[in-house]
């Protein structure tokens, strides 16, 4: 079944049964936690090699279209399952990418990104807590300064052929404060457990581009 409304984050009444706050907050971690056990998985078991084998159009091509589609699920979708099935349309891409970047570092410098990583959500999802009402006001210049940040990246590689570690620091501001936005207004809409995947699947995007370019930081420091 697909919601009448544009999307979940419209969602003011509840299309399913309510559950409690804590319940509802399990099962978003519990999400958040099954992507990144997937994601651990594909890089633990799937050789790079493998993947970098694929025709790298093919590859691009295929992880937009899968994302896009995820999210559309996951977007519009009132069921959970559904909604679930969305999610890993997101998780699996993404996987791949960080199996590719991962490869590249040491154990250590994984784990120390992981760790900050960590620390930075937890501290943003208790600002967004605090705050909701600032990351709403705040979301629009950051959906601007991320596409600008986007562009000059793109054109830095493929015209410069350069990357500025400048632009990182500045991503990982974006993404930080997109998990305090995305944290608050998931405490905004019902509580049932399709809004509680669709804030996960949210949720999950930022953290995993937040631990990207934490690990690039990292990385480069190195």
């Amino acid at each position: 079944m697909i919601s009448d409304e544009a999307s979940v984050w419209d969602r003011r009444v509840a299309e399913g049964t309510e559950i409690s706050p804590a319940f509802y907050n399990f099962i978003l971690g519990m999400t958040l936690l099954w992507g990144f056990g997937c994601n651990w998985a594909m890089v633990a078991y799937i050789p790079t090699e493998n993947i970098a084998q694929i025709n790298p159009l093919l590859f691009i091509l295929g992880y937009f279209a899968s994302c896009f589609f995820g999210i559309y699920l996951f977007r519009t979708s009132d069921q959970p399952i559904v909604s679930f099935i969305g999610y890993n349309f997101i998780v699996i891409p993404f996987g791949f990418i960080i199996n590719l970047v991962v490869s590249q570092y040491n154990s250590a410098i994984v784990g120390e990104a992981i760790r900050i990583t960590a620390m930075v959500t937890l501290t943003m999802m208790v600002l967004g807590t605090m705050f909701p009402a600032f990351f709403q006001k705040i979301v629009g210049a950051l959906t601007i300064a991320l596409i600008i940040v986007i562009i000059v990246e793109l054109v830095e590689i493929f015209v410069f052929g350069t990357h500025h570690g400048i632009l990182d620091w500045i991503v990982v501001l974006i993404f930080c404060g997109y998990i305090g936005y995305d944290w608050g207004r998931a405490n905004m809409i019902p509580k049932t457990v399709d809004n509680a995947i669709d804030s996960a699947a949210s949720l999950y995007i930022d953290i995993i581009n937040l631990f990207l370019r934490i690990l690039r930081i990292l990385g480069r420091r190195r």
